[in-house]
């Protein structure tokens, strides 16, 4: 039975882009016909996505991110459409458009167009529209960057309902890629190892991070970032959970850390700073009320959980 925790830090926030209601229907992206009629279908629905930004219809607390397919082909010219799934048995697409006419879609008095981080962080939609939202994004930035076969450099063309690009000339494959990145807190006694990037906000630390690499398992991966970035030797890792995030399309591992020493020694290329904070320090920062005024990472981002998992611990991760 848990350990009740010392903190009151109120109940567990959701992990953003997770827990998909999306039916991907993978069966279905082969089958032509019924995706031309689904794309005219009254009951379909498309989330429409210009680079960065994520077209809304204006509502009151919440806003509309779903559109008929007449709706989103009216807002203006398309690039690509991508079939995402099904929810409640209704098809969901997502559609894409430049991020200049996506801008331009400000100037309308019925549309809010915004960043998916926005929209996330201060829960403009209903969260059951993050995960969909954020598989269109991820797939509509992997066509938008993969036009051309890195084999032989023709022009490809999209098939199966978006989910491959084919080479029409030397008959390449091409497949979306979901690139693995650790996250990791590690743990010293009543210490964790927080970072700072030179692109945070001037109060927030988080977990270190980095890319997995070839041939690297993901324990390997902790701790040769934890090494790299802070000079920190790891010993046992525990792997917590994972949270799709589409910036652009990486799978985050998140895990705690058992380290190993205490002295850092700091890769200034990658971080502007790291230290040690204890659980009441973290706490605080969790609950921004930290005497400093230093924060985490928003509820939305897999830091925050991470860092809660161990400040809910009732003493270290392992």
């Amino acid at each position: 039975m848990p350990v009740p925790s010392r903190f009151d830090l109120g109940p567990k926030p959701h992990l953003g882009y997770t827990e998909s209601r999306i039916e991907r229907a993978a069966e279905k992206r082969l089958e032509a016909a019924w995706l031309d009629a689904q794309a005219s279908d009254a009951r379909s629905r498309v989330y429409v996505a210009g680079g960065e930004m994520i077209v809304l219809k204006k509502g009151g607390a919440l806003h509309d991110p779903l559109f008929t397919p007449d709706e989103a082909r009216e807002l203006g010219p398309l690039t690509e459409t991508v079939f995402l799934g099904l929810m409640d048995g209704a098809a969901r697409f997502g559609a894409g458009m430049t991020q200049p006419h996506a801008e331009a879609l400000k100037e309308r008095d019925d549309l809010f167009v915004t960043d998916l981080r926005s929209i996330a962080i201060q829960g403009l939609v209903a969260p059951e529209h993050l995960p969909p939202i954020a598989e269109a994004k991820a797939m509509l930035h992997w066509h938008a960057r993969h036009r051309f076969c890195s084999n032989c450099g023709v022009a490809t063309d999209m098939t199966e309902a978006g989910w491959k690009r084919a080479c029409p000339a030397c008959k390449a494959e091409h497949f979306p890629r979901t690139d693995p990145v650790v996250i990791m807190l590690a743990v010293r006694g009543d210490k964790g190892l927080l970072g700072r990037s030179g692109r945070f906000a001037a109060t927030m630390w988080s977990c270190l991070a980095g890319f997995v690499e070839p041939g690297e398992s993901v324990e390997d991966a902790v701790r040769r970032e934890t090494m790299e970035e802070a000079g920190i030797r790891c010993g046992r890792v525990k792997y917590l959970f994972t949270q799709p995030w589409p910036f652009p399309m990486t799978l985050m591992i998140g895990c705690h850390a058992e380290a190993l020493n205490d002295d850092l020694t700091i890769d200034t290329n990658e971080l502007v700073g790291a230290r040690w904070f204890s659980k009441d320090e973290c706490a605080a920062m969790l609950m921004r009320k930290h005497p400093e005024g230093l924060t985490c990472p928003p509820h939305v981002a897999i830091a925050h959980h991470i860092i809660r998992a161990w400040v809910d611990s009732d003493s270290g991760p392992f």
